[in-house]
């Protein structure tokens, strides 16, 4: 995380939005959402610069935008949102980011904080057990063959439902369905392909987490209800992407994309923003394999589901139906898709980045799910391991002001290095353990960096969110049992 500062002109616009007025090279303004607190946080980082070279790249359409958890990422900050014309505009691979399709997915079930207390350390162990974590990790799932493999790209989550991971409901309250369209697996490097071949169903490393948590506070009933969410409910996110594989294939991808944007004559302000124009062959290929790499992260985080359903059966004697655990949403955090927004009064398709973003459409939007169309699409927002993390609906002020995003999470307030620094001489799952929360991870570096105090308090990043108009607050969720990478 860079210790420089950004020196441009910053205007606050409101008490939850600054703007980084169009100056030099850039074609329209920065805006980032952030009230006094969070905007002193960014003083020190160098994602308001990002800011400004993002709103440099060509068909950039009104703004240049960061949400409440933005913080310095590759290239494009995260926690940025940018969309570009179809014509005059580029898709770049730092727009989305290395983890393509990481999100979460958050379960409900039918069971309470009190029935699940007695048999908490029995289950996190047993969910440390079956759902591999850590770097490198390899599957329960079985190793895939190439044709298995080309239809997982291709259909996204509804193939591990095809092989018994799932229930076809569960299709219904995932992004998307569960399969970005125009996925082509023959994009897809002999590397990549090796790197995923058998990490279906892997958590992997990171901020990357599988947690077990209760409905603390109901702040909306009717939402939460709609949801079938209520207070003390256990309930389950899973927080990981598409693995070596969508890694792999941001980097094979990087080095096409500073040639394409040679070739395009495209200026950029940092290597790092490396792009190709989106109907070029470079950007449609690109967009091609961001898809096949979005729909093994889909299908990742439905075989992880499945698991987990299992995992629970198994420690609480009961079924499915009597667990009650479905699926409430799937959120995409890292990837570029093709929707229509309203542009200067009138509805255009677009190509919208959202790196470390959430969407957040509003009730009656045709891309909302069926049961959600009175309340808006669910917004999942985790915090960090040891406080609580947060379900909100989206807006329409959202999708007219922002494409229809909101945040994705807390946002780091330290780097890995000076979290792991802090944290030399500590017990970290003991100090969990005290704080009500058993923790299990495949590395002590893992917990070590993922301390709660790494993170900003994802309360004050929602906050924002709401008082903006981006997303309505419906549920906080506390953790009582996570599981790392």
């Amino acid at each position: 995380m860079s210790e420089q500062k950004f020196t441009g002109t910053v205007e606050r616009i409101d008490a939850n939005r600054v703007r980084v007025p169009k100056q030099g090279a850039m074609r329209v303004d920065g805006i980032v959402y952030a009230d006094e607190i969070l905007y002193e946080g960014l003083r020190g980082d160098m994602c308001l610069q990002q800011i400004t070279n993002v709103a440099t790249l060509p068909g950039i359409l009104k703004a240049s935008i960061g949400m409440p958890d933005i913080h310095w990422g590759y290239g494009f900050p995260i926690g940025g949102v940018a969309a570009f014309d179809l014509n005059e505009g580029v898709v770049s691979p730092g727009g989305v980011g290395y983890d393509i399709n990481c999100g979460v997915r958050l379960l409900r079930s039918n069971l309470t904080h009190d029935e699940v207390k007695p048999e908490l350390k029995t289950l996190v162990g047993a969910l440390f057990h079956k759902v591999p974590s850590g770097v490198g990790s390899s599957g329960t799932f079985p190793r895939l063959s190439e044709s298995d493999y080309k239809k997982l790209l291709v259909k996204g989550a509804a193939w591990p439902i095809e092989q018994g991971y799932g229930d076809s409901e569960d299709i219904k309250h995932l992004e998307a369905k569960g399969c970005i369209p125009d996925a082509d697996p023959d994009l897809i490097t002999l590397r990549a392909k090796k790197r995923g071949q058998d990490q279906l169903g892997t958590l992997g490393s990171g901020n990357h987490f599988l947690e077990i948590e209760y409905v603390a506070q109901v702040f909306d009933e009717n939402t939460a209800s709609q949801m079938g969410l209520f207070q003390n409910q256990i309930c389950v996110s899973i927080h990981c992407g598409s693995r070596g594989l969508g890694h792999q294939t941001c980097e094979d991808n990087l080095g096409i994309m500073l040639k394409a944007a040679q070739k395009y004559g495209i200026e950029l302000p940092d290597n790092q923003l490396c792009c190709a124009p989106v109907r070029s062959n470079e950007g449609k290929n690109y967009l091609a394999a961001m898809a096949s790499a979005a729909n093994f992260a889909f299908g990742n985080r439905q075989v992880i589901a499945h698991l987990v359903r299992r995992v629970f059966s198994h420690v609480f004697k009961k079924s499915d139906g009597e667990l009650g655990m479905n699926v409430i949403y799937d959120v995409c955090h890292n990837i570029a898709k093709m929707e229509k927004h309203p542009i200067n009064g009138k509805e255009r398709m677009v190509c919208v980045h959202r790196k470390g973003a959430t969407r957040a459409f509003p009730p009656g939007h045709p891309e909302t799910p069926e049961a959600y169309q009175k309340t808006g699409q669910p917004v999942l927002i985790p915090g960090d391991m040891g406080r609580y993390s947060y379900v909100l609906v989206g807006t329409g002020q959202a999708f007219e002001e922002a494409f229809g995003s909101s945040c994705h999470g807390a946002g780091r307030l330290m780097s890995r290095t000076r979290a792991l620094k802090g944290v030399r001489g500590r017990n970290v799952a003991r100090e969990m353990e005290e704080r009500g929360v058993i923790v299990q991870a495949d590395s002590y570096r893992t917990l070590g960096e993922e301390i709660p105090e790494a993170y900003k308090d994802v309360a004050q990043v929602v906050r924002v969110v709401e008082n903006a108009g981006l997303a309505k607050i419906v549920a906080q969720l506390k953790p009582i049992g996570v599981i790392k990478g």
